[in-house]
């Protein structure tokens, strides 16, 4: 599927839910509470104006991308491990389910405890919650390794760089893609729970102001940009590369 077709794709299935969302603020006709597409844009547009919603994107933006490179670093790493090794997965399989089910709250709370209000433990908090996630999706990839194909990588005498690139990391395509794109949700979700419970800024802390003056047009107005912003990033960036490198494929 070629950018114009996705983009035309995407423009259908929002502008859908916009028309959903109208039509429901219509009915409810309770602006303050459910206001309609317009009045959310209008406040959008004065965040906008007043700087307060690209400092806090910035803001938020920044602590997203450093727990989720984190994050992919490291739960690839467990994850390609495991799925390779079935001492490991024993070994590392317990602790993995551990932190899996472990509430996020919680873990945003001891790191907070432990370390402080500081912004390490912020980005700690977020990686932690989603290393096991990605360490799972991974595991799954690297268990469903071709074994034709390392075979045919030892009779032609690949190198371990040679088979890492051609061999291993093409497979796992798909599955860096779904953790990517999972990650990438929830990560945003619980850096907001963070920035919420210990940080004096970001959108997290905005959303928190918002919410003790029942500001709903506010509350929309910062989903809707991150929205976009995420919407962005899987047309521009993810689908792209998913599309790339699974050019092999037949």
């Amino acid at each position: 599927m070629g950018a114009a077709s996705r983009l035309g794709w995407w423009a259908i299935s929002l502008g859908a839910f916009v028309a959903v969302w109208w039509l429901a603020a219509l009915i409810y006709a309770e602006p303050k509470l459910l206001p309609t597409p317009p009045h959310v844009l209008d406040a959008l547009l004065v965040l906008a104006k007043s700087g307060a919603l690209f400092s806090n994107l910035a803001i938020t933006l920044a602590r997203v991308a450093a727990a989720f490179l984190l994050a992919m670093s490291i739960g690839s790493a467990l994850g390609i491990l495991m799925g390779m090794s079935m001492t490991a997965d024993r070994l590392l399989g317990p602790w993995v389910v551990l932190f899996l089910n472990l509430p996020a709250l919680v873990i945003i709370m001891l790191c907070y405890v432990w370390f402080g209000l500081i912004e390490a433990a912020a980005v700690a908090a977020v990686a932690i919650n989603k290393i096991p996630n990605v360490a799972v999706t991974l595991r799954e990839g690297a268990a469903a390794l071709s074994r034709d194909l390392a075979e045919m990588a030892a009779i032609y005498r690949f190198s371990r760089w040679k088979t890492l690139r051609h061999v291993i990391l093409p497979q796992l395509a798909p599955y860096f893609a779904a953790a990517a794109r999972s990650g990438l949700a929830l990560v945003w979700k619980i850096v907001l729970v963070v920035e919420l419970l210990g940080r004096p800024n970001g959108v997290g802390f905005e959303l928190q102001t918002a919410f003790q003056l029942w500001d709903v047009a506010t509350i929309l107005a910062y989903a809707l940009a991150f929205g976009l912003i995420v919407q962005a990033i899987e047309l521009g960036v993810i689908q792209p590369w998913e599309q790339a490198v699974n050019r092999w494929r037949r």
